[in-house]
């Protein structure tokens, strides 16, 4: 496969994972914004989001103000985003245009249909349009689009390419996503484990949708413990890091397979999968869960990089 065609497919999907991840946050601000702030001290659950998204400095040049419809038109509408739903969408559009003989009719049709709702949607007025329909939206559109994938495509190389991209992005998105609760910064340490760092707590479950998961694997008491353990460390999790490392490495060995040749991108994942496995919950604690995800973070980018240098670039040997 051309390395062109490789690269778009690659980012077409990571571009519907992070639109999905972009909607979760702001179901996951929408949520916390609800709780009253009755304990005094500083909370801005919006800030929190954009924090973990990663796009603060980029909205406070635009909109200073951090209130929460600037923070929607930021997160989903705005163009000026590069991670905005409606810009991922189109940018995942635009990748699967350019490789539109590699894809099969019906995840080409889900692109095409999601980039025209996603232009509705800017033609409507924004009192008709509430945050729970624009985050139900993107979830079915995403989940739609990656079935089609997954039904339809051929196993071979392209198929390998394209799971690749979203296996990096959630593993990336479920950081993101976790590190909020680092961010919500609780009014007064006494208020960690009541009823509002629970809330929190639970709230992060239900924006991955994975509470009912959650509560099949360890029960009704949610714990931060808990939570930390299916989110980054439990094979079970679909979303968790371990599973989404997996996920890339599997991919990568059948990428050397099919080319016949051992790669440096299997290295670097190899050593995320092999530190993953052995870590425990107690180990991420230790280390500190917010400077633990900042580092899985940036050893997905480190990831990446690796495979574009390896497949993407054009330049490979």
């Amino acid at each position: 496969m051309l390395s062109r065609t490789a690269e778009n497919l690659f980012w077409t999907a990571r571009y519907i994972e992070r639109a999905e991840t972009n909607a979760r946050l702001l179901e996951v601000g929408a949520r916390n914004s609800l709780i009253p702030n009755t304990g005094g001290g500083y909370r801005n659950e919006w800030e929190s989001v954009l924090q973990a998204g990663g796009t603060a400095g980029g909205f406070a040049e635009k909109y200073g103000d951090m209130v929460q419809r600037n923070v929607e038109t930021w997160m989903f509408f705005d163009r000026d985003n590069p991670s905005s739903v409606a810009s991922c969408i189109e940018q995942a559009r635009e990748n699967g245009r350019i490789v539109r003989t590699a894809l099969t009719s019906q995840v080409w049709d889900a692109l095409n249909s999601a980039s025209q709702d996603i232009r509705e949607f800017a033609r409507t007025e924004r009192s008709k349009l509430s945050v729970s329909d624009l985050v139900d939206w993107t979830l079915r559109t995403c989940a739609l689009i990656r079935g089609a994938s997954q039904s339809t495509q051929l196993r071979n190389d392209g198929y390998d390419f394209t799971n690749l991209g979203h296996c990096l992005e959630r593993a990336d998105s479920t950081a993101r996503l976790l590190d909020v609760k680092y961010w919500v910064l609780l009014p007064q340490v006494a208020f960690v484990g009541s009823g509002l760092d629970n809330y929190q707590w639970r709230t992060i479950l239900r924006s991955m949708s994975a509470h009912r998961a959650f509560n099949w694997a360890y029960g009704g008491e949610i714990t931060p413990r808990k939570i930390v353990d299916f989110l980054v460390l439990n094979r079970a999790s679909p979303r968790s890091l371990l599973t989404s490392v997996e996920g890339a490495a599997d991919h990568l060995d059948r990428l050397a397979r099919a080319y016949g040749r051992a790669t440096p991108a299997q290295t670097a994942v190899r050593g995320m999968l092999g530190e993953l496995a052995e870590a425990t919950v107690d180990d991420v604690f230790d280390e500190g869960l917010h400077e633990f995800l900042t580092r899985m973070i940036l050893d997905t980018s480190r990831l990446s990089g690796v495979i574009y240098e390896t497949y993407l670039s054009g330049d490979a040997r």
